[in-house]
Formats: structure tokens, C-alpha cells, sequence
């Protein structure tokens, strides 16, 4: 439906032909008011101009349904934390839609379910309190958790409030450590004081508006009076506190962030704090043995030997401590085969992989000559990720999926190196029907880039399938294969919404993300930026190159970072796709900087204000749109609480689209943060309009009889 623009004559100045004619007197400042009166008058129009073009139609009442069963399934396995020998996770059903946070003890998890139990209803909570409270997390001090920190969120927002807690009493302590709401966190230092970073107060914030102190903080003191154990400048991006190993190996660090991928780390030891001349864009992964658990994100040359990136690497902690570094090979990296993720505990490592962006995962196991390596076997062709483990006996629980197989959580036992399979989740569509193809695009460079199409068995290559490609492309974020409503952010419920209505999910993974390591992500950093975007391209001139569909019938998805891939995209391909959904995006990256936590992206982006905006206009979409040109269809959605990437990208990119008469659709929730929605409800109507939007902007082929 195509909306005409209503309402300012200030409207008039982006109509002007071409880019950046308005650069210095942008019309819709306004709607960065995250809650001014006009900003929020013009979002509710807007939701209710979507709400009429799009969630009255039959079609869009069956997709909800369709969502809202998939994404409420009973069955759906559960988040799981550990923690000691409990198991804890935040239940979501239709009678607690915000959660119930439960456990059950690990040694009777695999028996069913009837042995959880209620530990905080958020819901209740929520109620009682009359606020939109979200879990955000649990942190104990002691085995028989009497000694937590909860941290809530009121509507989804990075922002959390931190409460005391006793998890065996269930209910929070009486007088006992409370930090209102601000971005911030905490560790335990031991049952009366805690070390906190909070971003609230007087110049508590950095540029980012992260916290930029940590403080010691006693129990029964306020915490103004808190003693500061380190202070960064408010260059930095922020200031944190964690607590790596267990018993005896606790270790904390205290983590100055540079930027988003540079930082300083410091140990917090007798009461001093001291730094470890580790590389600032090494990731510290755990502690063992006396020595950190490292992985490099870039060459490392010490002690006259060579370290490749991507390797994990022990580091001796008291070495460093003395200034020095004494490092070993743990893992060191293949062409193909890269570090996806690491569990560190007292019995050993465990380490998963992306080979070709197919998930392998092995246990380093400690023996008198070192480590030694065993595989453990998992399905081809899948994700496979950690879902917890006990940092005491390293025993682990692990989920597989791919694009037609539901996740199935397996546990590990490292000590008799055996896997068993517990819970399988019931299946949201008939996978039997559909193939799963990995092809490599050759970008403009050269590189050849992988990409996953799933499709009917039987589709035939005429040109004219309606196709969805959803990608990503930054922030060393690898996108791996994952079942239909199992993992909101990759896919909602595509299952029953696209492929069994005849529909093929494509997944991108272009240079930005992590797919074949720190090097895959460094390709396309600061004003390589748009070799993302060239790559996204060759991905859908590949599947047009390869009959399986054409511009008419191609459709993007991408959000945050993505929503920047896609709006990129269509900026500078319009002739390329059709219709575009676009989430909690970055837009305007002229001011991308000044809006919440921007400024702690300029390592990724650069920084406008200095020559960078020299590469970065040349693909920022706001400041790209021309009005002589006919953009694909698209549908923005954003929330007014995410507190990360400001709704006012996505506000004002809509708005001059339809100032220059533009298809488009937008949908603001009000609360969800970044992740846009806070209960399945809320995502199953968002998700349900998105499809809504592509299928009526490809119009599918009818279906052959016969």
C-alpha cells in the first residue's frame, strides 16, 4: 500500500533530487525524540495505518497463527543456564508470557519435565509492580544461590535494574544490594561486596553511554560512597567487570573496551589491579591451570614465535602479571575450519568449529603431556552451539539444528567422553519436503562467498520462485543454519510462513561476520564496508544467475547492522529486489555516532566527523535515497525502548521515503528493545505483518495443476 507523506511543509526539503542536497538540515530531526509528544503522535499513526493495510486480511490473521503456534510450542526446548547443579530457565507459555524462571536439578533434567520449579514469575512480578519488567539474568555468589543478582529490564532495553536475590528462598533480600536502572554490571567479590559498573550518575557515562567506572561496593553502603577501582575516559567505550574459572581458578578481569574490537585488560588481585599485556583485540575465553584461555583476532609474535589469528592460545597468567607472555597452541585454525565458541572448565576445553559454516566440536582433554583432542560426533550440515556447561566437571549440554531438522539437545560427559541425547523439539513444518543447497557467489573482488538455499525438492528452475535472503555482515557475528522458530533473530517462523507456501529462505554469509574467522569480519571494516554489500549482491545475482528466481520475486532481510546491509542494498541496487524488510536499523550514519550506543561502533563504521564520512556517504542509506528513482517495497519495524540502535533511524528513513511517495510500511512496538518484541505475542503479530508485506509485494506464482 503506498502511503503519501502527511503533515510538515519541512517535508518539501527532502524532496530534492539527489543525495546529501539537504545534508546540512535534515527535516526529520524530530523524530529522534524517542518519546516527544509529535514523534509519538506520528509512530502511532503510522501503526495504525500498518495495522489497516496489513493485519486485517485473511492472509495475515492465517500467518499469525501460523507464527504464534510455532514460536509458543510447548515443547520448545528449553534455554537453559547452569549454575552449580541446577539447571535455570526463563519459561515462556500463554499464561507467562514475560516468564516463568524456574530450575530443575541437573541430574534430573533428562528424567521430564515435572521437576522444575518456580523460582520468580516475572509475570506476577510485573503485575504487582506495574511495570513491563524482562529477565535479563541471574548472577550467584554461592553454590546454594542465596547470594544473586537478578537483573530486570522494564521493556526490553539494555538498561537493567540490579536486585539482590535468594534463589533458595525465592525472593529477593530485604535490604540487600539494589542498583536502579542504568546500563550497567556486576560481580560478586564475595558475599557482602560486589564490583560494579553503572552507567547512572554524574558523569558516570562514557561517549557511549556505558558505564566508565567500576567500584567496590560494601554491603549496607551507599553506592555514591563506593570506593572507584578504576575510572577510563569517556573516550572508551566502557568499563566491566568478569569472573572467569571457578573454586579455586576464579579469576576476575577487569575489561576496559577501546572500542568494539580493541580493549585493555586488567586483573583484580589482593586488592590492586593490575594490567596483562595482552593484544587489545584478543578475547580472554577462560581461565585454566594457572593460564588464560586466549583467542587472537590478530597475528601475535612473542618469544620470537608466530601466532595466527583465530588461534586459541594459554596465556600464564602470573607471567603476564610480571609483564611477560608465556603462550602455547591450544586450537590453531584451518582454510576451512575456524574457533566458533569456547567452554573453559577445570576438566578441560570445549571448543565448537565452522567448517564451510558447518558446525564440528571437539573436547581438549588434559592429560600428563598436555592436551589431547577428541572429536565428538554430531550430525553434518548443522549448528551447533553451547547452551551451558558446569565450569567444575565440564560436562556440557549442546543443541544441533539445521534449516528442516528441529533442535535436539544433547548432553556431553567429558570425563567418559559420551554423548547423550535428551529432548528433541517437535517439528513446526513438514521438513521432509525441502533440500538444503550450499552454493558459493563470487563477489566483485573475487572472493567467493557461501550461501545456504533452502528449497522445495521439486522446485523448478524457471526464474520464478519467490526468494528470501536474509543476511547480516558485521560485528564478527556468524550466521549458521538454524531451524524455523527455534532462533527469533535469524528466522521467526519461515517454515509454515514461506517455504510450505512455496516460498526459498537463503542465508548469506557475507565478509563482516565470522564465518571463516577474525579475518572474514576484518574484510569489510571501515571503508571496506561495502564489500559487504557486494557480496550480498553476488549472492542474489548467483540465485538469479541460477533460475531459481529474478528481481520481481527476490526479496531482503537484515536487522541492526543487517538493517543497514538492506538499506544499503536498496539504495544501491534498487533494480535488484523487490521488496525489503528492514529491523532496528542503522541509517542515518552521519549522526549514527551521537545516537545511544553509537559511538561504540565507530571501530567497525569510522567516525563521520572526520574524513571516514568521505567512504561512509557513499553508502549511508539515509543520505543516499534519490527522489527519481522507484525503491522496492518495504516494511521498517524498530521499538521505541531499544536502547542500542536508536528507533530513529527506522522513523526517519520512513518518513522521507514516503515523502517522495515511496511503498512503505512501518511498525514501531513500544517496548522489546533491540531484540523489538517481548513476548511471543508481540513477535507473532510483528512476524505475521513482515510476510504479510512480502507476499503481497512479490505475488507469488499461482499454483501448476496437475
Amino acid at each position: 500500500m503506498r502511503r503519501k507523506f502527511q503533515g510538515l511543509a519541512v517535508a518539501a526539503l527532502a524532496l530534492v533530487s539527489g543525495p546529501m542536497a539537504w545534508a546540512e538540515e535534515d527535516p526529520y530531526l524530530w523524530l529522534e525524540e524517542v518519546d516527544g509528544r509529535q514523534a509519538i503522535e506520528w509512530v502511532k499513526k503510522q501503526n495504525a495505518q500498518t495495522q489497516a493495510h496489513l493485519a486485517e486480511s485473511d492472509l495475515y490473521k492465517s500467518l499469525y497463527a501460523d507464527a504464534l503456534a510455532a514460536l509458543s510450542a510447548e515443547d520448545r526446548l528449553p534455554e537453559i543456564s547452569q549454575k552449580g547443579d541446577w539447571l535455570y530457565e526463563n519459561h515462556h507459555s500463554k499464561a507467562n508470557p514475560r516468564g516463568l524462571y524456574r530450575r530443575i536439578p541437573a541430574d534430573k533434567f533428562d528424567r521430564g519435565s515435572d521437576s522444575w520449579e518456580t523460582v520468580l514469575d516475572i509475570d506476577a512480578l510485573s503485575g504487582a509492580e506495574n511495570k513491563k519488567w524482562v529477565f535479563k539474568g541471574m548472577n550467584c555468589e554461592d553454590d546454594a544461590q542465596t547470594r544473586c543478582l537478578v537483573a530486570l529490564s522494564e521493556g526490553g532495553g539494555d538498561a537493567v535494574e540490579l536486585r539482590e536475590f535468594n534463589a533458595r528462598d525465592k525472593q529477593f533480600v530485604k535490604d540487600g544490594f539494589f542498583s536502579p536502572s542504568a546500563k550497567q554490571s556486576a560481580e560478586w567479590l564475595d558475599a557482602d561486596t560486589l564490583l560494579i559498573a553503572s552507567a547512572l550518575g554524574k558523569d558516570a557515562a562514557t561517549s557511549s553511554g556505558y558505564a566508565r567506572t567500576i567500584k567496590v561496593w560494601q554491603r549496607g553502603k551507599l553506592l555514591d560512597d563506593a570506593k572507584a577501582l578504576l575510572e577510563v575516559s569517556k573516550d572508551s567505550v566502557w568499563v566491566a567487570p568478569h569472573a572467569i574459572g571457578s573454586g579455586d581458578s576464579r579469576t576476575l578481569i577487569l575489561n576496559e573496551a577501546l572500542d568494539f574490537w580493541h580493549s585493555r585488560n586488567f586483573i583484580y588481585r589482593d586488592g590492586r589491579v593490575l594490567p596483562l599485556p595482552l593484544p587489545d583485540s584478543a578475547v580472554i575465553e577462560g581461565a585454566l591451570d594457572g593460564a588464560l584461555v586466549v583467542k587472537l583476532n590478530k597475528d601475535w609474535k612473542v618469544g620470537g614465535k608466530y601466532w595466527p589469528l583465530g588461534s586459541l592460545v594459554l596465556v600464564s597468567l602470573d607471567a603476564l602479571v610480571n609483564g611477560s607472555a608465556e603462550v602455547s597452541a591450544l586450537v590453531t585454525p584451518s582454510k576451512t575450519e575456524v574457533v566458533n565458541s569456547a567452554a573453559v572448565s577445570e576438566a578441560g576445553v570445549l571448543v565448537t568449529m565452522l567448517d564451510d559454516v558447518k558446525g564440528r566440536a571437539y573436547f581438549y582433554r588434559r592429560g600428563d603431556k598436555g592436551f589431547t583432542k577428541t572429536p565428538i560426533a554430531f550430525p553434518d550440515n548443522g549448528q551447533l552451539a553451547i547452551a551451558t556447561y558446569s565450569d567444575a566437571s565440564g560436562n556440557a549440554y549442546l543443541t544441533w539444528e539445521n534449516f528442516v531438522t528441529p533442535p535436539t539437545l544433547y548432553r556431553y560427559r567429558a570425563q567418559a567422553d559420551k554423548l547423550d541425547r535428551l529432548l528433541v523439539q517437535s517439528p513446526t513444518f513438514d521438513g521432509s519436503k525441502f533440500k538444503i543447497e550450499q552454493y558459493f557467489a563470487e563477489s566483485a573482488d573475487g572472493t567467493k562467498v557461501p550461501y545456504f538455499a533452502v528449497m522445495a525438492k521439486d522446485i523448478e528452475l524457471d526464474g520464478d520462485n519467490p526468494t528470501h535472503i536474509f543476511s547480516y555482515g558485521g560485528f564478527r557475528n556468524a550466521l549458521l543454519p538454524s531451524y524455523s522458530g527455534s532462533y527469533e533473530p535469524l528466522n521467526g517462523a519461515y517454515g509454515k510462513l514461506w517455504l510450505e507456501r512455496g516460498g526459498v529462505y537463503v542465508l548469506a554469509n557475507i565478509r563482516g561476520g565470522a564465518e571463516y574467522g577474525p579475518a572474514w569480519h576484518a574484510a569489510a571494516l571501515r571503508e571496506n564496508r561495502v564489500k559487504s554489500y557486494e557480496d550480498f549482491a553476488a549472492v542474489a545475482e548467483d540465485l538469479i544467475a541460477r533460475r531459481i528466481t529474478r528481481p520481481q520475486r527476490l526479496s531482503i532481510e537484515g536487522r541492526s547492522n543487517g538493517g543497514l546491509l538492506v538499506g544499503a542494498s536498496m539504495a544501491r541496487r534498487p533494480d535488484l529486489f523487490n521488496a525489503v524488510i528492514c529491523g532496528v536499523p542503522l541509517l542515518d550514519m552521519k549522526r549514527y555516532h551521537k545516537l545511544l550506543a553509537g559511538a561504540s561502533w565507530m571501530g567497525e563504521y569510522g567516525n563521520p566527523d572526520t574524513d571516514d564520512w568521505d567512504f561512509i556517504k557513499a553508502y549511508s542509506p539515509y543520505q543516499n535515497l534519490k527522489a527519481d528513482t522507484k525503491y522496492p517495497s518495504v516494511f521498517f519495524f524498530t521499538s521505541t525502548r531499544d536502547d542500542r540502535v536508536h528507533p530513529g533511524h527506522a522513523r526517519k528513513m520512513a518518513a522521507r521515503m514516503e515523502a517522495m511517495g515511496q511503498d512503505v510500511e512501518y511498525f514501531e512496538n513500544l517496548e522489546g528493545g533491540h531484540k523489538g518484541s517481548a513476548t511471543h505475542e508481540q513477535l507473532a503479530h510483528r512476524v505475521a505483518l513482515m510476510y504479510t508485506h512480502l507476499w503481497t509485494a512479490l505475488r507469488p506464482k499461482a499454483k501448476r495443476e496437475g
